[in-house]
């Protein structure tokens, strides 16, 4: 589980990352930053390498957080009834919608107007980097303990 988390977590972020710099040109660590204003507000945002160093540790965090869940609550439910990779399309649309309409909002993070191109991106990344692996890696886990289900 925690190797699917940090998976999930290092595709998500270098995306994002990488993202970032090829639009912008600026310095990734901005990223981080944002991701750190989610706890320590708008003042992150003009903060050096420490916030940047939060900002991560939230990231992986939060990639934790969503891994186990799916794995600890949602596949023992699951029961491998759909193609791992169906359900990984559909954990990936769920982590954005959580992510979108309940943590962002409840964060300090300064408030963006949305943008329907701009959200089809973050979702597709979501899907991908998140969604996917974490679906695919509980299926793999799983696969691999044959009697877990057992008495449930």
């Amino acid at each position: 589980m925690i190797g699917t988390a940090l998976v999930a977590g290092t595709l998500d972020i270098t995306t994002a990352l990488s993202k970032y710099y090829l639009t912008t040109g600026r310095s990734p660590l901005n990223v981080l930053r944002y991701v750190a204003s989610g706890l320590w507000g708008p003042q992150a945002l003009t903060g050096g390498a420490g916030m940047a160093v939060w900002g991560l540790v939230l990231h992986y965090s939060i990639a934790f957080l969503f891994t186990a869940f799916f794995f600890l609550w949602l596949y023992p439910r699951w029961r491998p009834s759909l193609h791992p990779v169906l359900v990984g399309l559909l954990y990936g649309t769920f982590v954005w919608l959580v992510m979108n309409m309940l943590v962002v909002p409840a964060s300090r993070v300064p408030a963006a107007p949305f943008r329907l191109g701009h959200a089809a991106v973050e979702l597709l990344v979501i899907i991908v980097c998140i969604g996917l692996p974490i679906a695919l890696g509980a299926h793999r886990f799983y696969r691999r303990q044959p009697n877990m289900f057992q008495g449930q």
